[in-house]
């Protein structure tokens, strides 16, 4: 494998490399096919996976009713390299040769963040309570070892007591941000900060628990 095939890709590379039909949200580069019934997308699937096998990188597959959602990044380097784009073309070419369409716009990712003054304090009983594992390197952060549940992610804050301690990060693919925040304002949320725009922007309900919409685009 090459150097480059192991070279993590800027969010902006991404978006002039990726396939049409893909974004990149949360780190990953994530599509939907959308088909016309369970055996269609369980058939798509199962080119997919060979496709897959032979380029030996294989994506997170969601397979229900009427559609599959697929989303990958390079494991061994922590993020989307050439050969997600690769892979992407290809599945793109499969989803057309079976008539699926891609549908992007619908891709989305959670996480739960804690605000924490000490990570290290807190960080073991939410791994025992939601069987979650340490990521390597991050103490800052805990995936769900199977990618079932949302990760959990502590906000080192010198402040983290008030609302807002533990919300939500709901991530969008970047066109689409702007849009999402209108419609959580027209639902009669309010906008706390656009500070950190386009990054994320931090939102609050009624009674003020806050939320943010977040994008893969980097933070000045």
């Amino acid at each position: 494998m090459s150097n480059d095939a192991k070279q993590i890709l800027t969010s902006q590379q991404v978006h002039d490399q990726a396939p049409i039909g893909w974004r990149e949200v949360d780190g990953m580069l994530r599509t939907r096919l959308t088909t016309s019934g369970f055996e269609e997308s369980l058939r798509l699937v199962q080119e997919i996976a060979s496709a897959a096998d032979e380029a030996n990188h294989h994506p997170d597959i969601d397979l229900r009713y009427g559609w599959v959602g697929l989303a990958m990044a390079s494991h061994d380097v922590g993020g989307i390299t050439s050969r997600d784009i690769e892979l992407a073309g290809t599945i793109a070419r499969i989803a057309d040769e079976r008539g699926a369409q891609l549908t992007p716009e619908v891709t989305t990712s959670m996480t739960v963040g804690i605000n924490t003054s000490d990570p290290d304090a807190i960080r073991d009983f939410w791994a025992a309570l939601t069987g979650h594992t340490p990521a390597p390197h991050d103490s800052t952060s805990l995936p769900s070892p199977d990618g079932q549940l949302p990760e959990i992610w502590f906000q080192v804050t010198d402040d983290p007591g008030g609302r807002g301690r533990t919300h939500l990060d709901v991530y969008v693919p970047n066109d689409l941000a702007q849009e999402r925040v209108d419609a959580v304002l027209a639902a009669g949320g309010v906008l706390v900060t656009d500070d950190f725009a386009p990054s994320w922007w931090v939102l609050a309900d009624a009674d003020g628990n806050q939320a943010c919409v977040c994008t893969s685009q980097p933070h000045n």
